[in-house]
């Protein structure tokens, strides 16, 4: 298993993947969020591969003060292995490499198993609630234009 920056090729496979692991979510295209991370110094994107194959991802960004880690995923056949903790790992350092010296995950709230897989890893739980606001609203193909969720 070889860990590596992602490259364009990669492309299908990885959102392929995203996908397979329910983590692409409507209101955020994972093509764009591939090209905002490849078009900034601030983020990358890496890959977990035996041959042509995309076994795991990690999009990793450092935002001055912390890591923050998005798409961490591993394809199900493939889990239970070492491989989500050999990304993350791959993180941390890209992470300490920034100068960083925290990192952080937001984690979907009925995602029980990727709690328990971050406390393996010594993550604990973060004294802050996140809030958030759409300020850009979001349409699905079911929504008509002028309603927002």
């Amino acid at each position: 298993m070889v860990i590596r920056v992602f490259t364009q090729q990669d492309e299908v496979s990885v959102i392929a993947l995203w996908g397979r692991c329910g983590l692409i979510r409507p209101w955020n295209d994972p093509a764009s969020d591939i090209a905002q991370c490849l078009g900034s110094e601030s983020a990358t994107l890496f890959i977990a591969s035996e041959g042509e194959t995309v076994d795991g991802t990690v999009m990793v960004g450092y935002d001055g003060h912390r890591g923050w880690v998005y798409y961490l995923a591993v394809d199900s056949q493939k889990r239970h292995r070492g491989l989500g903790r050999a990304l993350m790992k791959r993180a941390e350092a890209w992470v300490l490499e920034k100068g960083g010296r925290k990192i952080q995950a937001m984690i979907r709230s009925e995602n029980v198993s990727v709690h328990d897989f971050y406390r393996r890893l010594s993550y604990e739980d973060g004294d802050v609630r996140l809030v958030q606001k759409w300020i850009r609203p979001y349409a699905s193909p079911t929504q008509a234009p002028d309603e927002t969720e």
